[in-house]
C-alpha cells in the first residue's frame, strides 16, 4: 500500500476554493483507492510520497527531512496572482514572493492546475518535465443539477423571489474577484436578482476592503451578499441561479465555475487567456462590464441560447468528473513513487 502525507491547512479559512480542491481530492482517492493508498493528514511519519496543498513555513522545513519521500507541491496561486487578493506592505512583499517560489523549488514535483501556469513557474528556474498538469474536479453526486420546481422551492425557501432571472457570483470578496463589476450589473438591473455568496476570508487585509466592506453593509436592493455558505449547501444557491457570472481579473482553475458546470448552470466569465485552454467552449465570454451586460440582455431576449450555455455546462461537467479524474491521480502518484 502505497503511504501518502496530505500537508495542508486550507480548510481553516472558509470560502477558499483551494479548499474546496483539496477536500474533493482526499474524498475522492479515500472512495476509490482505500485498499492501495494509505492516506495520512498532517502527519510527519515515514511516507513514500508528501503532498504539500499549503506552504506553511512548518511544512517548508518538513522538506529537509528524508523520510518525506517524494514531494509533491500543488500549485495554487504564484506570486503575481496573489495581486489585488491581499494588501501586503513591502519589504513583506517581497519576502513572501521569495518564499513562494523558495517552497515551490523545494518540491521533486509540481502539480498545476492550469496550464497555463507551466511556462511561468519555467520562467523561475523551475523545469517543465518536473510539472504536471491534472485539473481540477467535482462530485457529481454533491453538486447536481434541479428541476424548474425545485429551483424555485429553492428561492423561496431563501427568501428570493422565486420568479425573477437570478444571476449568481461567488468566491471571496476582494477586487481581483471582480466584485464591482458584478454590483454594477446589479445597478444597471435592477428589474433582475444578484446574489454573491462569500466574504471577507482574510479580514481586512483584503485588497479594497475599506470600499468593499461599505458595499456589502449597503448593497443595491436587488442584490444580496448573504456571506459564506458551507460547501455542501453551495448546490442550493447553484441550483437557484439562471446564470453564474465570475467576473475575475485573474483565476486558476476556479472550483466555482466547475461546481456550477456540474449543476448544469450556464457559466459566463471575464474573457482571460486562462481559461482558453481548460474550458473553451464551455462558457459565454465578456472583456468588461459593458460587454457583460450587453451579453446578459442578449440571453434575456434569447431562451434558446440560454438553453444551448446550460448544454454546454453539462457537457464540461463530465470532463471534469471525480470519476474521469480519478484515474489520473492513481497514475500519478504510482508514476511518482516509483522516482522516489
Amino acid at each position: 500500500m502505497l503511504k501518502i502525507n496530505m500537508f495542508s491547512t486550507a480548510t481553516k479559512v472558509k470560502g477558499q476554493g483551494v479548499g474546496s480542491a483539496y477536500s474533493e481530492l482526499i474524498n475522492m482517492l479515500k472512495k476509490y483507492f482505500p485498499e492501495e493508498f494509505d492516506i495520512k493528514i498532517n502527519d510527519y511519519s515515514r511516507s513514500d510520497i508528501s503532498h504539500y496543498h499549503t506552504i506553511n513555513p512548518t511544512f517548508f522545513a518538513s522538506t529537509f527531512f528524508k523520510k518525506r519521500g517524494r514531494k509533491i507541491g500543488y500549485v495554487h496561486f504564484l506570486p503575481e496572482t496573489l495581486e489585488g487578493s491581499l494588501k501586503i506592505p513591502q519589504p513583506i512583499k517581497g519576502l513572501v514572493y521569495w518564499y513562494v517560489i523558495a517552497f515551490y523549488k523545494r518540491m521533486d514535483h509540481l502539480v498545476v492546475v492550469n496550464p497555463s501556469f507551466i511556462p511561468k513557474l519555467e520562467k523561475y528556474g523551475i523545469k517543465h518535465d518536473a510539472i504536471t498538469y491534472i485539473p481540477n474536479f467535482v462530485n457529481r453526486e454533491e453538486f447536481h443539477p434541479a428541476d424548474d420546481a425545485t429551483k424555485r422551492r429553492l428561492r423561496e425557501k431563501r427568501g428570493y423571489d422565486p420568479d425573477k432571472f437570478t444571476i449568481l457570483g461567488s468566491g471571496q470578496i476582494q477586487t481581483r474577484k471582480g466584485v464591482l463589476d458584478f454590483v454594477e450589473l446589479a445597478k444597471r438591473n435592477p428589474q433582475l436578482q444578484f446574489i454573491w455568496t462569500g466574504g471577507f476570508s482574510f479580514g481586512k487585509m483584503t485588497e479594497g476592503y475599506p470600499e468593499l466592506e461599505k458595499i456589502v453593509k449597503d448593497p443595491p436592493n436587488n442584490l444580496a451578499f448573504p456571506g459564506i455558505i458551507d460547501r455542501k449547501k453551495m448546490v442550493d444557491y447553484y441550483n437557484m441561479a439562471d446564470l453564474f457570472l465570475l467576473p475575475s481579473y485573474n483565476e486558476l482553475f476556479p472550483m466555482s465555475v466547475l461546481e456550477a458546470f456540474s449543476t448544469h448552470t450556464p457559466v459566463m466569465l471575464r474573457n482571460l487567456d486562462l481559461y482558453e485552454s481548460i474550458i473553451k467552449g464551455y462558457y459565454l465570454k465578456a472583456a468588461n462590464v459593458d460587454e457583460m451586460n450587453e451579453e446578459l440582455q442578449a440571453l434575456l431576449l434569447n431562451p434558446a441560447a440560454l438553453s444551448e450555455l446550460t448544454k454546454k455546462a453539462a457537457a464540461a461537467s463530465q470532463r471534469y468528473s471525480e470519476s474521469h479524474l480519478a484515474q489520473i491521480w492513481h497514475d500519478f502518484y504510482n508514476q511518482q513513487a516509483e522516482k522516489g
